[in-house]
């Protein structure tokens, strides 16, 4: 669905404008039982960085767009960041915390698509 592409390659893009790392679209369309037809996961360094990260998706979204996530949870330690736009949840993490839920490994039998960092 076009829809559903546009919102992530916003999504990306607003993780990539605060140096988001290693970004993987986890794509569970073709997955019956899942709550939604995707993941995007990302890394920041550090909760200021992850929360700036999530701010940023969430603005460069709207603009870019015009849709508003449904709800998001997180910034109280800023750990990992979840925000939900329905058909896609962004999920950004500090690194020990991403790699303690593998959200990729939880759902392996997904497309994973890695996006190459910036630079």
């Amino acid at each position: 669905m076009q829809e559903d592409f546009d919102l992530i390659a916003a999504i990306i893009e607003g993780i990539q404008e605060k140096k988001g790392r290693n970004i993987t679209h986890v794509d569970l369309s073709g997955i019956e039982t899942a709550a939604t037809q995707g993941f995007v996961i990302a890394t920041g360094n550090t909760p200021m960085q992850v929360e700036a990260i999530a701010d940023s998706v969430r603005e460069w979204v709207e603009k870019h767009t015009g849709v508003r996530p449904f709800n998001y949870d997180g910034y109280q330690n800023a750990q990992w960041i979840i925000i939900d736009y329905g058909s896609v949840y962004v999920h950004i993490f500090v690194p020990d915390v991403r790699e303690r839920y593998n959200l990729e490994q939880l759902w392996n039998d997904a497309k994973i698509i890695s996006i190459p960092d910036l630079d």
